[in-house]
């Protein structure tokens, strides 16, 4: 096992991780941007080095300061956690050509499925299931229209290096359509560095489901059972369960045999989450993220596995010590993502200072937060500022240890999104399953 690794983050999954890290004995250390000087994971890190101004590419997005902090402090490995360099494929081949091991997977695996177009091809030579689309990315805007008359409207045109919503637009008719490969390419170049597109057919009211896996560097893989991750606005997740209400134990199967046989196909390692769309009872592949994701305490409240010690224990060499029948989740969870935003100005982000945060306790109920009374969230990163997760017996349980979690959370001083999830579970539809990925912005927006 590792005797120190450096953390390439900030917020709550540097929290995550360093709680990880005292579990196995390892030391940490944290980096850290000027304006998150005072923030909690500098705060609890046995070493903490500052790596440059507030702006990302500055700081957390500049690896010669990454990697000099590392060098500094003589760690043996680094993990990214989730966000910023985590899925740059070039950042962990920086880390292997200097013998620093990237917690995360090989950057020619990360190269790979980071490339969206090549994903889509890869899941087809699995077997996995794909919605029609293009072979690879579009040549020009005339192969993407001819494919789009040729596969029928709507379609859906991403860029091959998109995330987080960005360099994705939908388009109902050809003229939609060369406005949106024209919008999706600039934002995907401005973001990413790279306007290549591809196009799928666009399903209207699906739900959105992902699995969860783990491989060993011994060719051992397992998935942990799926999440249900429809509750989004923007293409931006808000609300996660695990089961999903729409997955049964044979469709549960076939999606995980799916996801591990795609992970063999592509040499992966560590962890890692295929998403799919799920509708009229098929589910088809839509990407693979290979990081952490924000959402793997639903998976851990029900598996009672620790995926980050285990994202350790895999880098470190170790086999997998569970089979795939050890793997049996238990109960149904929950996870609300709380934001500093105001959700009755469309989810505007509220930065500014923390008067007051007591979060609720109890069996069942786990809450990972970086912040804490008095702190001043900076106007510079991602608005999440805590997750609160919790687990009931089934799904109506966890609904209602939901309820009133979320009153007993109390956090004065700026907006956040705990009213709106109060008013979710209210919803008489999401209450009965009756929603899909549209759900948000037909009923909150």
């Amino acid at each position: 096992m590792f005797s120190r690794i450096l953390i390439a983050n900030r917020g709550e999954i540097a929290v995550r991780i360093i709680r990880a890290c005292r579990k196995l004995g390892i030391e940490a250390v944290a980096v850290y941007s000027e304006v998150d000087r005072d923030s909690l994971h500098v705060k609890l890190a046995d070493v903490a080095v500052c790596i440059g101004p507030a702006e990302s590419a500055r700081s957390y997005l500049h690896i010669p300061s990454i990697i000099s902090a590392a060098q500094i402090t003589d760690v043996e490995a680094i993990h990214p956690g989730f966000g910023f360099l985590s899925e740059n494929s070039h950042f962990a081949e920086t880390c292997q050509s200097l013998d620093i091991k990237f917690i995360g997977p090989t950057s020619k695996a990360m190269a790979k499925m980071g490339d969206k177009a090549m994903a889509r091809k890869i899941a087809q030579q699995s077997g996995v299931p794909v919605l029609p689309g293009s072979q690879g990315v579009l040549e020009s805007d005339d192969e993407g229209i001819k494919l789009a008359r040729n596969i029928g409207y709507p379609v859906i045109v991403k860029a091959r290096a998109g995330g987080g919503g960005r360099g994705i637009r939908i388009a109902h008719n050809e003229a939609s359509l060369k406005t949106g490969m024209q919008q999706a390419r600039a934002e995907a170049e401005a973001a990413f560095g790279d306007g290549a597109l591809y196009i799928e057919k666009f399903l209207e009211h699906p739900r959105h489901v992902e699995m969860q896996i783990l491989a060993d560097e011994h060719g051992n893989v397992l998935y942990l059972g799926e999440r249900d991750c429809s509750i989004q606005r923007r293409h931006q997740k808000l609300l996660e369960e695990s089961p999903s209400p729409v997955v049964d134990g044979r469709l549960r199967k076939q999606i995980g045999e799916a996801a591990v046989a795609l992970c063999k196909q592509c040499a992966y390692t560590n962890a890692g989450t295929i998403e799919f769309l799920y509708e009229g009872g098929k589910f088809y592949f839509m990407e693979m993220n290979t990081r952490i994701q924000v959402e793997h305490p639903v998976t851990e409240m029900t598996t009672g596995l620790d995926l980050v010690e285990e994202q350790l224990r895999i880098a470190a060499g170790e086999r997998l010590q569970w089979t795939q029948n050890d793997i049996v989740p238990q109960g149904h969870a929950m996870e609300f993502r709380i934001n500093a935003e105001d959700p009755d100005r469309n989810f505007a982000p509220f930065p500014g200072k923390i008067d007051i945060i007591a979060a609720p306790t109890g069996t069942d109920v786990r809450v990972d937060t970086f912040v804490y009374s008095g702190y001043r969230i900076p106007p510079n990163y991602d608005s999440m500022i805590a997750k609160l997760i919790v687990r009931g017996k089934n799904r109506a349980a966890a609904i209602q240890l939901g309820k009133q979690a979320l009153s007993q959370f109390l956090l004065e001083g700026v907006k956040t999104t705990i009213p709106f999830h109060r008013k979710l579970l209210g919803n008489n539809n999401f209450v009965s399953n009756n929603y899909d990925i549209n759900f948000i912005d037909e009923n909150f927006l």
